[in-house]
Parts: structure tokens; sequence; C-alpha cells
């Protein structure tokens, strides 16, 4: 725009010089219509780019709605239901949305810093209850037999060819620190799991 406007008062200082003062007045003129019509362009890109912010801004906090799971948490809790989380939450966080535990509950029946998936349902078992070696596993498994490496407990995980005790904790400690699995790939991330034995377990793992 101040190029324009340079431009315009050279032409305006040259035809003053060769017509006089009507053709400076026309030229005059003619400015102060482009300036105009430059102006008010220039006013609507922004309000365009400021519509296109706001727009961007709504989007992203759609998005962050979006970012919520649903557990089913029952048994030795204050109030057993389900509950929306925040995504990555941990089991912790829902029993606290329950209410707590109850005096009887047993805490050992639950991995407390157990990261959550949607839909997943945990229950926690009251002391001298006998805990079934399925339950509070059957998130970890899908319709396929795969175990979730997300949510597995260290009994699932031990299920894999070749993951002992070690290698087990050694996942549960990665995704407490880390969080969760991206893909089944990030595995190998655990020391000691290697391409070898992924190649292993790589059809017995889901995320």
């Amino acid at each position: 725009m101040k190029k324009i406007s340079i431009i315009i008062l050279s032409l305006m200082v040259f035809l003053a010089g060769c017509g006089g003062n009507e053709t400076v007045y026309e030229i005059s003129s003619s400015a102060d219509e482009l300036s105009s019509v430059i102006s008010e362009e220039s006013s609507r890109e922004t309000d365009e780019a400021q519509a296109q912010t706001e727009k961007a801004d709504e989007s992203d906090s759609a998005n962050d709605d979006d970012k919520t799971i649903y557990v089913y948490i029952c048994g030795a809790v204050k109030n057993p239901g389900v509950y929306e989380l925040p995504m990555e939450s941990r089991l912790f966080q829902a029993i606290e949305a329950a209410g707590g535990l109850l005096e009887n509950a047993d805490e050992r029946s639950v991995n407390q810093a157990q990261i959550l998936t949607d839909g997943q349902e945990i229950i926690v078992y009251e002391l001298g209850e006998e805990i079934p070696s399925s339950d509070n596993a059957v998130s970890d498994t899908s319709g396929n037999g795969k175990i979730n490496i997300n949510t597995a407990d260290k009994d699932a995980l031990m299920e894999l060819p070749g993951i002992g005790e070690s290698r087990a904790d050694e996942i549960i400690n990665y995704r407490n620190e880390h969080g969760r699995f991206d893909s089944i790939e990030d595995i190998m991330n655990i020391s000691g799991i290697k391409e070898k034995m992924f190649e292993k377990i790589k059809d017995y793992i889901e995320v």
C-alpha cells in the first residue's frame, strides 16, 4: 500500500506540471477512492483471518471435548457405576470418582497405577474374596484373543511367548512412566524386547 501511494504521488506531481490544477484534482480524487478501496479490502481480509482463527479455536475445543473415556467400576467402592474421565487417566482416579474404596476392599486386587482405556471394566474385590485370574484382565484381551499391552496386568503379560516375570514388570513400569504404547512396535522400547522377541509376540498383542 505504501508503494502505491508513492506511485500515485509521483503521478500527481508529474501531471501537475503538465496539465494544471484540474488534472491534479482528478488524480487526487482517484487516489482517495483507490485508498478507500484498498482500506476496505484490507479490513475484509483481516475479518476473514479472524473468523478462520475463531473457527480453528472452536475445532480445537471440540477435539479437547472428545478426549475422554468411559469406564465401569464396581465391587468394593462406595459408588459403583460408569464414569467419564480424561484420556490417559489411571485406575486410582476412577476409584476417586467412585467415592473411594470401602473399608473391606482388597487394594491388591487392582493396580491403581494402571492406565485406563475406553469401555474398561474394573472390579475391586473385598478382603478374603477369591480373585479369579481372568478378572481385571478381561479388558486386557479382545475378542480375537490378543493381549492389550496398554491394559494387561502382570499375569496376562506373562502369557505372551518369552515374557517372564521380570519383562512383564518392565512393561508395566515403562507404561507407568511413559504412558500408553501408541503402536505394538513401541514395545521394543523395553529393554530385552528387540526385533527377534517382537516377531514372537507381535501376533498376540494389540494396543
